[in-house]
């Protein structure tokens, strides 16, 4: 059959881009009915059948998912493109042969992580591994692990991680997508992508049921869209890369800190405040673990260009003192009995906050996952977490000036009867 006719005209870049061994990493995410699962099938029969060397492994978070899953959706791969003469079917073990050499299609769960660490081929090396619904899995630690143990005996790799976003945008595989990697393609697909009579009548009419009955189910389940769960406390975040010519122009610029306690991080940021436009955008940072301050003083003057105040905790009066005979322009937050809040509701009034997620990883992965706690009753505890904030307080502190005056602007306007 031809490959059009398997491939869905959305995958036809990432069809090329595999051809051209562009990258190594192809996380496909999607809503249901994009077929992700299917091009992903496909890729690696044909991969597989073009290269003698190449072998695969399959793997689900839980084996007992695995046969009705990536081991049909394979055999569907191999019906439909002719070949099924050529391929024998294993269940014990589980797995794929190419009968002309010999090659196999290992099937894994992750739940058995010792029989991925022995995991071995007689012929050439497992070139692709693919991860169905690699949101079930905990996390990239896992990930890794399981990578490290695979790819071994080859030069070439190709990865596919196939999955439909998670709801909550704090969800570990919605905030990996976000980090940029030279190896990595990240692909977006929903079933509006693909021809109708592959989906058949059916499927469309649940589709645009639910879109006219349940807009926000609709956007997750069908669209792929990370839509939240309504505990998220920004919403008005932008993740992209701060230009040098961005950073030049920069007239408005803040500097905050907030002291680590033990385990807790040292976090130093440097923002821009356009007043007018109400952005902020967020493009350096210092965030460790257990860092002196003679240390934390030394990496904010070696960067000589930001000469502007330093607002900090103001619960660390000796360490602003220390920092201060460091040769740092540093004063402490004022604070006061609802400066959490009022400086959070603050930050979400904004029109957007712009974070460089090369240059900040740190404030990106805390404004983007933070969110209220869940109560266990379908709502959300009142207060914000006090945890995984560092950023979070940095921006507060540096802000602190500008947050006063507008304060004072509203108290201002009442007083007039404005």
């Amino acid at each position: 059959m031809r490959l059009d006719k398997l491939i869905a005209p959305s995958f036809y870049s990432v069809h090329h881009d595999l051809k051209r061994g562009r990258h190594t990493h192809y996380w496909l995410k999607g809503g249901r009915g994009s077929t992700k699962s299917t091009f992903a099938s496909v890729e690696i029969i044909i991969g597989m059948m073009k290269d003698a060397d190449a072998n695969a492994a399959a793997i689900r978070k839980v084996k007992d998912n695995l046969r009705d899953s990536v081991y049909s959706q394979l055999l569907w791969a191999i019906d439909m493109l002719g070949v099924a003469h050529l391929w024998q079917e294993k269940l014990s073990p589980m797995e794929l042969v190419y009968l002309p050499t010999g090659q196999r299609i290992l099937f894994r769960g992750a739940d058995k992580p010792q029989k991925l660490k022995s995991t071995k081929v007689k012929k050439g090396y497992i070139k692709y591994i693919w991860y169905e619904e690699v949101a079930e899995f905990v996390g990239m630690t896992e990930i890794r692990s399981i990578n490290q143990s695979l790819m071994r005996g080859g030069s070439a790799f190709v990865i596919f991680y196939t999955y439909n976003p998670p709801q909550s945008q704090r969800n570990w595989v919605n905030k990996e997508v976000l980090t940029e990697r030279g190896d990595r393609l990240v692909h977006h697909s929903t079933y509006l992508d693909v021809p109708a009579g592959w989906l058949g009548e059916k499927f469309i009419i649940e589709a645009e049921h639910l879109k006219r009955t349940k807009p926000d189910a609709y956007e997750h389940e069908y669209l792929g869209e990370v839509t939240g769960t309504g505990g998220e406390v920004f919403t008005n975040i932008t993740m992209r890369r701060i230009t040098d010519e961005e950073i030049a122009a920069f007239d408005r610029i803040k500097r905050g800190i907030d002291f680590g306690y033990a385990a807790d991080p040292f976090a130093y940021i440097v923002c821009n405040y356009d007043s007018k436009r109400k952005r902020l955008y967020i493009f350096d940072e210092i965030y460790k673990v257990g860092l002196s301050n003679a240390k934390a003083a030394a990496m904010i003057n070696a960067r000589t260009k930001y000469r502007q105040g330093i607002i900090c905790d103001s619960a660390e009066p000796k360490s602003i003192a220390e920092l201060r005979g460091y040769g740092l322009k540093v004063k402490g937050a004022k604070k006061g009995p609802d400066s959490v809040e009022y400086g959070i509701k603050f930050l979400q009034s904004l029109e957007e906050i712009i974070i460089d997620n090369e240059r900040c990883p740190n404030a990106a992965e805390e404004f983007y996952s933070y969110e209220l706690e869940a109560d266990g009753n379908d709502g959300f505890k009142d207060g914000y977490p006090d945890t995984n904030n560092h950023t979070i307080d940095a921006a507060r502190y540096a802000l602190e000036d500008d947050m006063r005056r507008r304060e004072a602007r509203v108290i201002e306007r009442k007083d007039l009867g404005i």
